[in-house]
């Protein structure tokens, strides 16, 4: 359910949804190690602080582990299970999705404690961004299909967007200054930013379900993963 990339290791880092991490060499794909974190480990990020590997997990945890040892260093309680989470190395946190309380967490990652719980009376938030150059955190809802853009220190929104249905994915494209987000309901939803406000400038036309993708800015590309006409 989640993949990171260490470098300076050559290897890879894959969350499985039975709960376990395992260290692939990202040579010849073979096992260097695992750990077992109970249930659902989700998403994947590493912390470019200090190298340490943070994963999502089970009915509301994140799991700090170092990369070194392969060890579970601490973990984070959170009130629910996390989806998306960003994190924000210059001061020490984390932005947690809780898509099963309609919340947002920020995380202290210095404290290792929720130092804020913010929500805008939506539910089942799933794509999240954080983007530094703005202090800004970009959180999409499904119940109602909406884009919150609020500061990341205050929560203070400042713009509330109706975007496609059954969103899963959220990208920043830097150079043109727009959001891209694909969604379940066979659309992908770009806005562009004027004067620092996002307007939605176009809406794609995918295939039903299609809402996984990847942006990759440096050959200017979105990929999107579509269902095949006979549904594999």
């Amino acid at each position: 359910q989640g993949v990171g990339f260490l470098p300076d290791r050559n290897e890879l880092v894959v969350a499985s949804g039975d709960g376990t991490v395992r260290f692939y060499d990202g040579g010849d794909l073979t096992v260097r190690g695992e750990i077992d974190l109970g249930e659902d480990a989700d998403n994947v990020r590493i912390d470019p602080a200090d190298g340490t590997i943070i994963v999502g997990y089970g009915g509301g945890a994140l799991a700090v582990i170092d990369p070194n040892s392969r060890a579970l260093l601490r973990t984070i309680a959170l009130p629910s299970h996390p989806e998306s989470f960003r994190l924000d190395p210059a001061k020490r946190r984390a932005f947690v999705n809780l898509p099963g309380a309609g919340k947002l967490a920020v995380v202290d990652l210095a404290t290792v404690q929720i130092s804020a719980m913010r929500g805008a009376g939506y539910a089942a938030n799933y794509p999240l961004l954080f983007d530094a150059s703005s202090n800004a955190v970009m959180v999409v809802y499904r119940l109602p299909a909406r884009m919150v853009i609020s500061d990341a220190d205050s929560g203070v929104v400042r713009q509330d967007l109706g975007v496609c249905g059954d969103s899963d994915d959220l990208f920043l494209d830097d150079k043109r200054q727009r959001i891209y987000v694909s969604c379940g309901s066979g659309d992908i939803d770009v806005f562009e930013a004027a004067d620092g406000v996002f307007k939605r400038v176009s809406r794609v036309k995918t295939r039903s379900g299609a809402r996984t993708s990847l942006f990759v800015p440096e050959i200017d590309r979105l990929f999107v993963a579509a269902r095949a006409d006979n549904g594999r």
